[in-house]
């Protein structure tokens, strides 16, 4: 069951998984015929820009897809957060989470090459787009959860930057996110890294191509800050403990109560 068609969550409900190989395929699908359109027919349906990002978009959903058929994610007993791995890496371990991160890492440095940035902000670029794809998978705890704060994350960062660009460049991406949301958040299947990573680096893309360099930085430090706090703690109980955050959360979703089987773990990956 951990590496097949289906996967428990929290609750003991074994859900479809993982979703997000589902909706990475219909995002590439959808790109033939609007490329067509948009070679043959004159329209600008595709931002030029996504020739960059699609090879870290579709580069970490691999990733992912390749933790969720290892199956290893969610094992008792395996390698978890960036404390877990590195101590597993420095026992001669290669968990597909360091996997992840080191495949990560060589997919930033070569999309955000060529943009022109000084060391600095080059590095500090690269570091934000593997954190918030990071961050994103250890938010995938509940269903829903992912999609809601990439849909808001996309929204607010658009009207602040007042452009809409960002949506333009990652819009193919996250279409497919807007109709699988109805299934994860009524617990009918489940993301899976392949899923979160990729919303997590759609979140990336979103912030790159929207935000000046100091909005980038003071970004940047608040995912240091959630990644840290993530690292200690749970996202998932402190969303509990603030009201306004666990009305949103819970919107939507079936009473959140246990029906049987193991609950997952709720520390992140």
């Amino acid at each position: 069951m951990g590496a097949g068609l289906t996967r428990v969550n929290h609750r003991g409900l074994a859900l479809a998984f993982p979703l997000g190989a589902i909706l990475v395929v219909a995002s590439i699908v959808a790109l033939a015929p609007l490329a067509l359109l948009n070679d043959r027919a004159g329209l600008e349906l595709l931002d030029p820009d996504l020739r960059r990002w699609i090879v870290y978009l579709i580069g970490i959903a691999f990733l992912g897809l390749l933790d969720d058929g290892l199956g290893l994610g969610s094992v008792e007993g395996t390698p978890r957060g960036w404390r877990g791995h590195t101590a597993a890496l420095a026992s001669g371990t290669l968990s597909t989470g360091a996997i992840k991160a080191v495949g990560a890492l060589a997919l930033a440095l070569y999309v955000v090459t060529g943009t022109g940035n000084e060391l600095p902000m080059f590095l500090a670029d690269v570091l934000l787009l593997i954190l918030v794809t990071n961050l994103f998978n250890l938010l995938d705890l509940r269903g829903g959860r992912v999609e809601k704060v990439l849909f808001t994350l996309a929204a607010v960062v658009c009207l602040v930057a007042g452009s809409w660009v960002p949506i333009e460049v990652t819009g193919v991406f996250l279409g497919p996110f807007l109709v699988g949301f109805w299934f994860t958040l009524r617990e009918r299947a489940m993301l899976g890294d392949t899923g979160s990573n990729l919303a997590g680096a759609v979140a990336g893309v979103i912030l790159l191509t929207a935000l000046d360099e100091t909005a980038r930085l003071l970004a940047l430090a608040a995912v240091v800050a959630l990644t840290v706090f993530a690292e200690f703690s749970s996202i998932s109980r402190a969303i509990e403990k603030i009201p306004p955050l666990r009305f949103i959360d819970s919107l939507g979703r079936p009473v959140d109560r246990p029906v049987g089987g193991p609950p997952r773990n709720d520390t992140g990956e």
